[in-house]
């Protein structure tokens, strides 16, 4: 990869893999994704790449579960709250489910690039 070519969706606040101690930022934005438990095992500090599996498997998780969430909102609280309510509620699933996907996609790209793999342009 050269110097600045990133992909396109690379996450914010982590540094390119041609970057000094990229895994460092890296690290720390995998860690932002996940349970604040999270950072206290070292061995989730200490391989990046374990930190990053990790991640995608408990951002996938978050995913399954908005979507189930999304599924069931109407017949779980249609009797409990107005029509307002709940549109507002599958509304920002919406939101969160879009968030979730992008999560998903940046924490591949930046696991790819802990496994040596890089990003090329294409002409």
């Amino acid at each position: 990869m050269a110097a600045h070519a990133l992909p396109p969706g690379w996450p914010k606040g982590v540094h390119a893999p041609s970057a000094p101690a990229w895994e460092v930022s890296a690290s720390n934005w995998l860690l932002d994704l996940c349970p604040p438990d999270y950072r206290s095992h070292e061995v989730l500090k200490r391989y990046p790449i374990v930190l990053a599996r990790f991640t995608y498997h408990h951002v996938e998780s978050a995913r399954a579960g908005a979507r189930e969430a999304y599924a069931r909102a109407r017949t779980e609280l249609g009797d409990d709250v107005n029509p307002e309510v709940l549109d507002a509620a599958l509304r920002a699933l919406e939101a969160e489910g879009a968030r979730l996907n992008r999560a998903l996609r940046e924490v591949a790209m930046v696991e790819d690039a802990l496994r040596g793999r890089r990003w090329q342009t294409k002409l």
